[in-house]
């Protein structure tokens, strides 16, 4: 069923692509950040724009696992940048999928799981998870992280963290949801715990990719701490507590706006509501925390509002209580939802790659 909806989204796009006069492909890998990572990974770091507004783009922003991926098939296989690009993000799109249901059937059983995998791969935004970019990677490490905490095996949980946090910067948050219910077991064991060794390896180790990062960046930067941070600010990307959001919201009412912009606050609005719904099911600590900061780091942040629901994307548990609902719906309406939202998936997809002059 995901390869299907994802499939079915590409050749939408693929056929209006062709109508225009433009190359699927080149749409797919070498859209806005996918062009940074190939450069990345053809040449390794160093290019800087500097724009007239002030804003200054370092390739520093861009984690290094997705671009070290990419040089590693160029290197292996006779294909270019962007066609390794391409097939690293769909193997690990189907890896994801395998680990979203794993989970999903391992709380809720295998209906639930398999709902749950066709609504990730119908978001409006899932044409990422199609394209040359660094969340199906996350999603798939962070999957699989979050299967092995549920299911104990605390090495594989802190080693998949330490690779999600080495891809993205939001992918603190599978270190995040490895080292506290990592602390919780601790607390929570007592005495039995404190001498389980694979655990706290576990831990220890799931922090390491993002942090290696920042502080390698800060190193370079001449600023260890607040080097990496200082690199996003210039990309007008900073935590703000949300202020950023609410100046975007305001704009939005107030003024006419592109649909992406729209579009962009109304999937981040559900995306809050729906982790409320989440919250309301008492589920897991690790998903609780991986998602809350998901979450936290989307709405508190500012800049490039537009790609926020991209954000989001690896946020798969807050489908849960749709898939849940769609578990315990009739056929025909669960089909009928299904159905619009696979329309709305195709239709937005090909927006947001064809005419939309928005970043992605």
């Amino acid at each position: 069923m995901f390869a299907a909806a994802r499939l079915t989204g590409m050749l939408v796009m693929a056929l209006w692509a062709w109508h225009t006069g433009r190359s699927p492909r080149a749409l797919l890998a070498m859209s806005w950040d996918s062009d940074w990572y190939l450069r990345i990974a053809a040449h390794g770091y160093g290019r800087t724009l500097h724009w007239p507004d002030g804003a200054v783009q370092s390739d520093l922003a861009f984690f290094p696992l997705y671009p070290g991926l990419v040089r590693a098939v160029t290197t292996v296989l006779p294909v270019t940048g962007g066609t390794a690009g391409l097939l690293i993000s769909w193997t690990a799109a189907g890896a994801a999928a395998w680990g979203v249901f794993l989970l999903g059937e391992r709380l809720h059983g295998r209906g639930v799981a398999t709902a749950l995998v066709a609504l990730w791969g119908l978001l409006p935004h899932s044409i990422v998870l199609s394209m040359a970019y660094t969340e199906p990677v996350l999603t798939a490490f962070a999957a699989w992280s979050l299967y092995a905490v549920l299911t104990g095996r605390w090495l594989w949980a802190g080693t998949l963290a330490a690779l999600a946090g080495a891809s993205r910067p939001n992918g603190v948050a599978v270190a995040a949801a490895v080292v506290v219910t990592a602390a919780y077991e601790l607390l929570r064991r007592g005495r039995g715990a404190r001498g389980d060794r694979r655990l706290w390896a576990g831990a220890a180790v799931a922090p390491a990719g993002w942090v290696g990062y920042l502080l390698w960046v800060g190193a370079r930067r001449g600023d260890l701490l607040g080097g990496y941070f200082a690199v996003q600010a210039g990309w007008t990307s900073r935590f703000d507590f949300g202020a950023g959001t609410v100046r975007f919201v305001r704009t939005v009412v107030t003024r006419p706006m592109d649909l992406g912009f729209t579009m962009s606050l109304a999937l981040t609005a559900v995306g809050v509501v729906l982790f409320a719904l989440f919250l309301l099911d008492r589920p897991p600590l690790a998903l609780v925390v991986y998602t809350a900061v998901l979450v936290v780091i989307a709405v508190g942040g500012s800049g490039f509002f537009e790609s926020k629901p991209r954000f989001l994307l690896p946020a798969f548990p807050l489908l849960l209580p749709v898939a849940c609902a769609l578990r315990r719906a009739r056929p025909g309406a669960a089909i009928v939802v299904i159905a619009a939202l696979a329309g709305l998936s195709f239709a937005y997809g090909t927006y947001v790659l064809t005419l939309a002059t928005m970043a992605l």
